[in-house]
């Protein structure tokens, strides 16, 4: 028997432990991870698809739905899923032509975003105000096409590069913008495209039934924006739409693109919360043709918004400025004007009306007729419109006067109607007799701030200005203008030069000064609520799509302090008081349930009307209530009112909807009323 050495012993050793291994390893792959390598060897092929995240929804600061999500159809191209390849161009055209036909019969829209139409005579024309898309149509990536190339040479290389010689030309033009926009979308086995949206279910069984002959084209159920009432506040809540190519380029780790974006107003403001993430589905098919479906990726569904705006005082508001505005006799401008309400110790905006205006449900439909309206409806008064403010800038002069020591409360002018400043003679609405700061206010009288602006200087009053919100922006969560005050460097960017005359203008509210809306709300309330101006804000909080969590709690916050003493608000406080109560307001004012401070202002403005130019008025209004115990404030707008006395009917019904205890039950027109008035009153 054959001795063994310790090399051999060693050998063998070293077998024995990779057998053992081996049989380690088997027992893992045959027995701990059977069934995963079964499936794997029944698995021929996979594919992954985008799911898309729901986006959040945005409701008023009680809870009251104003956009929501509801189901639709979508029609897509799935390249993965045996969508002709460009290569095989010509069964892709006479997929997409029977799919055109099947969208026409149905009286439905597909999109045709191709800036190049054909008219009933076959010939080609451009679209207007399309000049950006058909740069990029003529552009070396796409065409290559001179710039200075027609809507015919256009035509004719969409022809030639997608196969449509033997297609009657209105036919052609129809397949080469699908063909286009899959170019311009990326089209390819993992980014489908869109073909059309919310398409009907009746359609969507036509398109099923012949599913045989269209290959690639599935139906694809998705979520669409809801509106309670298309027509609140649309310049607030803003639109969505599909990512544009320059919006993709900047936000492509986190979006694809096809994916809906915010466009404008809160939708875009609040785009990160809105959002979500999307999710991942991969489909397996195995040899014998059965497909199982798993998430390899669980999208992530956008969070809810909570408004500071009062859906119902909204409401109210909107109506209010509509009937002022309606109401003007002989007004040369298109009816317009704005009114925002704001809490005085919160900086919350419960209500911002812009007139005229258009409901967001019909926008694409009506958007020809919306941007060439003269009175501009997709344009936010109440945010980006900047006016000079007439006598509403008198407080504030008052405040800086009374800050500075120039004057006191028993200091007065005396005020004959009409007061000279060197060579030149200004006048006052009438002969006021002695006043002093809080008659000066009640009676706005243009002589007293007259001598206090020329006192005072408009570097100190810019100061004072500046300290209440005027020239600076509120903090709004959307597009805001910031305004101007009038001053001598000011008026050299004008390329202008600065007279002492007006300083004088400047301080009755009718010289360079421009202020928006939102800034004299804010101006008001600061006033109101003893000194304190906070950011304006649109946004509550911010909740979990399910509601279950708050991601966000948005806190007051207070942007100055100003150091107005308690003294010289009062005697502001009084003036404006006299105002509402025995002064321009109290016709308006006298049935409220409660006492309101106010400063009316006027200032006349040049307009080209039909061609020539004419000077009007433009009507101003700040106030708010309770005066002892301030809840909120408003500031009010209207284009070609004769006064500010006469808007005071929109603060009126504010206060009369906020203050009733019943107001819930007397607001009582329904949306689907106030949609079909705005669809056929605001649209001029």
């Amino acid at each position: 028997m054959r001795n063994f050495s310790k090399r051999d012993y060693a050998v063998l050793g070293i077998f024995a432990f990779i057998f053992f291994i081996f049989i380690i390893r088997f027992g893992y792959f045959q027995i701990v991870h059977a069934d995963d390598y079964a499936d794997a060897g029944k698995s021929v092929s996979s594919r992954s698809v985008t799911v898309k995240s729901t986006r959040g929804e945005i409701l008023d600061r009680n809870g009251y739905p104003i956009v929501t999500n509801r189901q639709g159809n979508a029609v897509i191209f799935d390249a993965s899923n045996n969508f002709p390849t460009y290569e095989n161009q010509e069964e892709r055209n006479r997929i997409i032509l029977k799919l055109i036909s099947f969208f026409e019969s149905a009286d439905e829209e597909w999109i045709d975003n191709l800036p190049v139409k054909v008219d009933k005579n076959g010939k080609a024309y451009f679209e207007e105000d399309r000049e950006d898309d058909i740069a990029t149509m003529k552009s070396r990536d796409m065409l290559n096409l001179n710039s200075y190339a027609t809507a015919e040479n256009c035509l004719d290389a969409l022809i030639e590069r997608y196969s449509l010689q033997s297609y009657s030309r209105s036919d052609a033009c129809k397949i080469a913008s699908v063909c286009y926009e899959m170019l311009l979308k990326s089209f390819n086995s993992s980014n489908p495209y869109t073909f059309a949206d919310d398409v009907s279910d009746k359609l969507v069984s036509v398109i099923k039934e012949n599913s045989v002959s269209l290959p690639g084209v599935e139906i694809e159920i998705t979520t669409y924006r809801e509106y309670t009432d298309g027509t609140i506040a649309p310049h607030i809540i803003g639109m969505t739409g599909v990512i544009s190519a320059e919006e993709y380029a900047e936000k492509k780790d986190t979006y694809g693109m096809t994916d809906i974006i915010g466009k404008n107003g809160i939708e875009l403001a609040m785009e990160s919360y809105l959002k979500g993430k999307n999710g991942v589905k991969t489909y397996y098919s195995d040899a014998s043709g059965e497909t199982r479906v798993e998430y390899t990726v669980n999208p992530e569904q956008g969070n809810n918004i909570i408004l500071t705006l009062d859906y119902n005082l909204q409401k109210v508001t909107q109506k209010a400025v509509k009937a002022c505005a309606d109401s003007i006799e002989k007004n040369p401008l298109p009816p317009a004007g704005s009114a925002v309400v704001i809490k005085v110790d919160t900086g919350e905006v419960l209500a911002a009306a812009t007139y005229p205006s258009y409901n967001v449900e019909n926008y694409n439909k009506n958007y020809e007729k919306l941007a060439k309206n003269t009175a501009a409806p997709l344009w936010n008064r109440a945010f980006l419109s900047t006016y000079t403010p007439g006598s509403t800038m008198k407080p504030a002069i008052s405040i800086a006067g009374l800050e500075e020591g120039v004057i006191t409360n028993e200091d007065g002018t005396y005020c004959d109607s009409t007061y000279t400043y060197r060579d030149i003679t200004l006048g006052c609405t009438d002969a006021h007799g002695f006043t002093n700061v809080v008659t000066a206010i009640y009676h706005s009288c243009n002589i007293f701030f007259y001598e206090l602006g020329d006192k005072l200087g408009i570097s100190t009053m810019n100061e004072y200005r500046k300290t209440l919100g005027f020239a600076q922006k509120t903090g709004i969560e959307i597009e805001e203008a910031v305004g101007t005050l009038d001053s001598p460097s000011y008026r050299q960017t004008l390329g202008q030069e600065w007279y002492p005359g007006f300083t004088l203008q400047s301080a009755i509210g009718n010289a360079g000064d421009q202020v928006t809306p939102i800034q004299l709300a804010n101006y008001c309330a600061t006033i109101a609520n003893g000194g304190t101006r906070y950011k304006c804000t649109l946004i509550k909080s911010i909740k979990s799509y399910d509601y279950s969590t708050t991601i966000l709690e948005n806190e007051p916050q207070v942007v100055k302090e100003t150091g107005i003493s308690q003294s010289t608000l009062k005697y502001v406080q009084e003036g404006m008081l006299r105002v509402g109560t025995i002064g321009f307001c109290q016709y308006a004012f006298s049935q409220l349930p409660v006492d309101a401070a106010a400063k009316t202002g006027t200032s006349q403005v040049e307009k080209v009307v039909n061609g020539k130019r004419q000077i009007c008025n433009n009507g101003f209004l700040i106030t708010y209530a309770p005066y002892e115990d301030p809840e909120i404030a408003i500031a009010i707008a209207i284009e070609g009112a004769s006064s500010g006395a006469a808007v005071a009917p929109v603060a009126r019904d504010i206060f009369a909807y906020y203050f009733n205890e019943n107001k819930d039950e007397n607001n009582n027109m329904s949306s689907e009323e106030e949609s079909s008035q705005t669809d056929n009153e605001l649209i001029h």
